[in-house]
């Protein structure tokens, strides 16, 4: 394997997002949200898999609106097409029941994105997972050896990494956990010790993280 293999693949991008690679792994999920196929769609995935970069996307395409508690108000007194992001993160069922009502009422669209799945978010409002269950479901997987290729090359090339050895990359893939949060976390620490020691990234010099 060459070095211009690993630093010639194409991202997804726009003007205004991060590059986005797509693989099996998304490209499902990518299809489905941002071609607007369902009204109602409950993106499930791994953290730092780009599940935000694709609601930031619908928004734009659909004219959505992103949900915050303090802006129910307002949603509820308009009709926009609704993203809710990061579920696990709100404590008010109610106000998300609502949104949900107040989209099927409309016929307005709705995406609602969360690191969990839907029978790990414990809700105590069952009336909610009922609503939700009548969603389109889709999912990112974890990242398979392709993924991660492609978020090292990305990350590398970010932090300015000069790479003398293909085998830098099969040594990282062959030990990482296969998780997006890892393999940013390994990069992040390899640059703070590649500055602290001030050596380029070697095998040896990875070996001391993993």
């Amino acid at each position: 394997m060459n070095r211009q293999k690993y630093f010639s693949y194409k991202f997804y991008n726009t003007s205004s997002i991060d590059d986005f690679y797509i693989n099996d792994t998304n490209e499902e999920a990518f299809n489905l949200v941002y071609n607007n196929k369902h009204k109602k769609v409950f993106l499930f995935g791994p953290k730092k898999s780009g599940k935000s970069f694709i609601g930031n996307l619908w928004i734009k395409k659909n004219n959505g609106k992103l949900y915050k508690e303090n802006n129910f108000e307002k949603i509820i007194n308009n009709k926009y097409n609704i993203l809710i992001d990061n579920l696990n993160q709100f404590s008010n069922e109610e106000q998300i029941f609502h949104i949900i009502n107040h989209c099927n009422l409309n016929n307005k669209a709705i995406l609602i994105i969360s690191d969990k799945n839907l029978q790990d978010l414990n809700f105590k409002l069952k009336d909610l997972v009922s609503r939700i269950k009548t969603f389109h479901y889709s999912k990112i997987n974890n990242p398979d050896d392709d993924m991660l290729l492609k978020i090292l090359t990305k990350l590398f090339i970010e932090k300015q990494f000069i790479i003398n050895s293909n085998e830098i990359f099969e040594f990282i893939i062959r030990r990482a956990n296969r998780s997006y949060e890892t393999v940013i976390e390994i990069v992040n620490k390899l640059d703070n010790l590649s500055l602290e020691k001030k050596r380029q990234l070697t095998i040896p010099l990875i070996k001391e993280i993993l």
